[in-house]
């Protein structure tokens, strides 16, 4: 694959994410994503065979980058475990409340409205969620390990962490308030023992 191809296929991508972040998948037509992209629909079909197809390979995209971005943060040197765990809840609470909040959080945005529409999108948000889990599974491990933390089920807390803070994003796009972060932010910390 030569620069120009990749260049231009994550050009695609990148522009697609911030749409498909902010209006979701369906509302999105595929003239509207190629006009904002500046790319012909011509180009579009040479990257990708349909919508469905882009949509999924945004979501691989997407989930590289968030992957990447956990492994950074539960690699922090100078913390331990739980102080690795916290960032990354902060993090999260941090995107969604205050002065520059963001909830580009396409797991948030697209897993109800695709999950009943394609199967391979649904399997690549199933896939992603999973290495997510994975990830906050072996932190959780890490932090037991150095004391930091008490867990006889790491995987279970990961779980529920997740699924807690995933909860928390959409009732904070519903209300549009900071109550719902703040109250996921107040269990987690008595989760992990964290003041």
């Amino acid at each position: 694959m030569n620069a120009k191809h990749q260049d231009t296929r994550q050009h695609l991508l990148d522009t697609g994410r911030d749409t498909l972040a902010a209006r979701g998948f369906s509302s999105v037509g595929l003239s509207s994503l190629l006009q904002q992209a500046g790319v012909p629909k011509g180009s579009f079909y040479h990257y990708f065979k349909s919508k469905e197809q882009f949509g999924q390979a945004l979501l691989e995209d997407y989930f590289q980058f968030y992957l990447l971005e956990l492994d950074q943060l539960f690699s922090q040197a100078g913390l331990n475990g739980q102080q690795q765990l916290m960032s990354y809840w902060s993090e999260w609470q941090r995107r969604y409340c205050g002065p520059d909040s963001r909830s580009d959080c396409l797991v948030v945005k697209l897993s109800a409205e695709v999950a009943d529409l394609s199967e391979p999108m649904r399997l690549t948000l199933k896939a992603g969620t999973n290495k997510v889990i994975e990830r906050i599974t072996r932190c959780i491990e890490a932090a037991v390990s150095d004391g930091s933390l008490q867990s006889a089920h790491p995987a279970f807390l990961a779980t529920s962490l997740y699924q807690l803070w995933l909860g928390a994003s959409l009732l904070t796009k519903l209300h549009r308030d900071e109550q719902h972060m703040g109250l996921a932010m107040q269990m987690t910390k008595q989760l992990l023992n964290a003041e």
